[in-house]
């Protein structure tokens, strides 16, 4: 925490006799700062936007620091206060590569600049929000005498998770029991697991966007439409979805479409995606139709989420369509059991896309089932994983560490 300011009032002769002494202590606001590594939009960026909105800026100053400052995320930032990045890297992290020790070790040249800009603009508290994050700013906020806040969203069995954080931070947070650190030392016995922040509050017309849909894929009106949402990283089995799609052509009397909605990650993952797509057969078909947004909008044109990542700590995407009421069918794996707990969607074995096809069959062909479904996940997922629950834990937090 920032010194207390000084008290003019209570300097100079003391007071008359039986007048008792005001106690007049004013805190500053505690500084927290949040760097941004690389420039690729992400599920960590709208969660951390969602946590920064609903922080009151009169008990909270927040600093928010682009590595990219003209870029994407400096954008979607807009509004919030900004410094740019004072060690920005020559060779930045790739997104979806695992950041090995070379990577680290690259970081350490641009370390005092990023301890002399956390003194200098008094920063209180680092909270950093992904691995390459982690890795630029961990150090570098324990030298500057912050506290740190990390936030892991990824592979419980992360090197940086199960060595540098239990040492390094103050507090971790996990955004699933999956994603908790599996080590007791340091940071790690307390670390705890706060959900994603989201607004329950989103609504859509499924039958309007249902139609642009059909309309922009040229497909008749009984088609399935089965969406996969999210960047094409082999963690989210991207080629996955389509074999299940294919296979769902295969199970049911009704034409199927899958529409992928994403960018791609990685260079040869992308071309053979492209690849199994143009194998797709009748009567199923894929299409991409690249990033769009609002992403809940057109998730709610979609029957059908499939899911078939595997170790993912907790998909934004499932969340958002329960909420919109579209049905979600999951791989069991990562924090997806967790988000579907209570019959809130189905789950199949991980990599078989056989299984995951014969799941979203059995459910098109149970419409009193999927009413129930769809009723019970909206429920869950506005009691479960509001703003307002996310930022009250945040702050308890950030209390806790001034």
């Amino acid at each position: 925490m920032k010194a207390l300011d000084a008290n003019p009032a209570l300097e100079g002769p003391a007071l008359h006799e039986g007048v008792s002494s005001p106690v007049a202590v004013h805190r500053q606001r505690p500084t927290v700062c949040y760097p941004l590594a690389g420039d690729a939009l992400g599920g960590s960026h709208v969660s951390l936007r969602g946590l920064i909105d609903g922080l009151d800026p009169a008990q909270i100053e927040v600093i928010v620091v682009p590595e990219v400052p003209d870029g994407r995320l400096a954008a979607f930032f807009s509004g919030i206060a900004q410094c740019p990045d004072p060690a920005r890297p020559t060779r930045p992290f790739v997104p979806g590569r695992s950041i090995g020790i070379g990577k680290v070790l690259g970081t350490l040249a641009g370390l005092p600049r990023r301890v002399r800009f956390l003194k200098e603009r008094g920063v209180d508290i680092v909270h950093t929000n992904d691995g390459r994050s982690h890795a630029s700013w961990a150090l570098a906020a324990r030298l500057a005498g912050a506290r740190l806040v990390w936030h892991h969203r990824g592979d419980p069995g992360a090197r940086g998770l199960r060595y540098v954080a239990p040492v390094l931070a103050d507090r971790i947070v996990a955004v699933s029991a999956f994603a908790l650190p599996r080590g007791r030392r340091g940071a790690a016995r307390t670390a705890r697991v706060i959900h994603s922040p989201f607004d329950v509050s989103i609504t859509a017309d499924r039958e309007a966007m249902r139609k642009r849909i059909l309309e922009e894929t040229g497909s008749p009106p009984e088609t399935v439409i089965c969406g996969y949402f999210g960047s094409f990283v082999e963690r989210k089995r991207p080629l996955a979805f389509v074999k299940a799609v294919e296979a769902l052509g295969r199970e049911i009397d009704r034409p199927v479409l899958g529409a992928m909605f994403g960018e791609p990650r990685e260079t040869e993952l992308d071309r053979q995606l492209d690849d199994r797509i143009a194998a797709v057969g009748a009567p199923a078909r894929v299409v991409r139709m690249g990033y769009r947004s609002p992403g809940h909008a057109w998730l709610a044109g979609c029957d059908l989420l499939l899911v078939p990542a595997v170790d993912e700590p907790l998909g934004r995407t499932l969340v958002e369509a329960m909420l919109v009421g579209t049905l979600v069918v999951a791989t069991d794996s990562g924090g997806n059991p967790e988000a579907l707990r209570q019959g809130c969607g189905v789950l199949c074995p991980p990599d078989d896309p056989r299984a995951m096809a014969r799941a979203a069959a059995d459910l098109l062909a149970d419409p009193t089932l999927a009413r129930t479904m769809r009723q019970d996940a909206t429920v869950a997922a506005r009691g479960r994983f509001s703003q307002a629950r996310h930022v009250d834990a945040i702050r308890t937090i950030y209390d806790e560490l001034t």
